[in-house]
């Protein structure tokens, strides 16, 4: 609706991630560049957590985008899946020839053959698990488990697990000691600080085609970094509505009112969620 009236190619903060405009400040692009290298040049489990709405799965896909062609790469996005489930998802992203209601031995040997083969053939499988926080602790432990798979000198499955900080506290558990010291690499998304929602907003709005000054006031973004708490998806929310306030108000700078207008339609809660 406001696309034109601010010069946009298109909406620059939309929730769903979109790599394009994936943000490298604030650490971001530090943390993919030690992801990559962590997962291509390190053995072990790797962890990424942070706040609901803090960026890990903009931060997901855009690693789907940037490991080397050598990697095949598998993605589980619904992780409340049972012990033997996930082993089954895992051989159904590897394309392998399982028969339905095989044993979870048979899959598993399937699974390490396969693995034995893409290593013989220089090819690194990587499994990427979104929202593992919602992991039940009986999957956890088939994680575990697949660590295990080696060869005579390598590690032949690379997991990484994205969650919300709830995992950092399940991890904690006496009965997961076992998988948190397979965990080599803990990568943490920090909110953003108010010169990096700055930064961030107008990075997003250039991604989109704008080309004039600054449309975010200083107490606009004031009031955008108290509600949003730093978090990615709030900062969108409020933007977005931000906009489209200016808009139906003929203007093309944002200020307190504008934001204002926006963070009351939010209704956020005191907590993150």
């Amino acid at each position: 609706m406001y696309l034109e009236h601010f010069g946009l190619n298109e909406p620059p903060f939309r929730i769903t991630p979109h790599t394009d405009f994936f943000f490298d400040g604030a650490n971001r692009g530090a943390t993919l560049d030690a992801l990559i290298y962590a997962i291509t040049h390190d053995e072990g489990i790797v962890k990424v957590s942070g706040e609901v709405g803090s960026g890990k799965t903009m931060l997901c896909r855009v690693l789907m985008e940037r490991l080397p062609d050598t990697v095949t790469i598998v993605y589980l996005a619904h992780p409340s899946l049972s012990r033997d489930d996930i082993l089954y998802a895992i051989a159904d992203e590897l394309q392998l020839d399982v028969p339905e209601n095989s044993r979870t031995s048979m899959v598993m040997r399937a699974l390490q053959e396969r693995l034995i083969q893409s290593y013989g053939e220089g090819r690194q499988v990587v499994v990427l698990i979104d929202e593992a926080h919602a992991m039940p602790a009986d999957t956890l432990e088939e994680i575990r488990l697949l660590s295990n798979l080696e060869s005579n000198h390598s590690k032949l499955l690379q997991l990484v697990l994205f969650g919300q900080p709830e995992l950092n506290d399940i991890l904690a558990r006496p009965d997961m000691r076992q998988l948190k010291e397979r965990i080599t690499h803990n990568f943490g998304l920090e909110p953003l600080v108010r010169d990096d929602i700055a930064n961030y907003l107008d990075f997003r709005m250039r991604a989109a085609g704008y080309r004039g000054p600054s449309v975010f006031s200083l107490p606009a973004l004031k009031l955008i970094a108290q509600s949003s708490l730093g978090l990615t998806r709030r900062i969108n929310i409020i933007a977005d509505k931000s906009l489209l306030a200016a808009f139906s108000a003929g203007s093309h700078q944002i200020g307190a009112k504008e934001a204002q207008a926006a963070i009351k339609d939010c209704e956020f809660s005191e907590a993150t969620y």
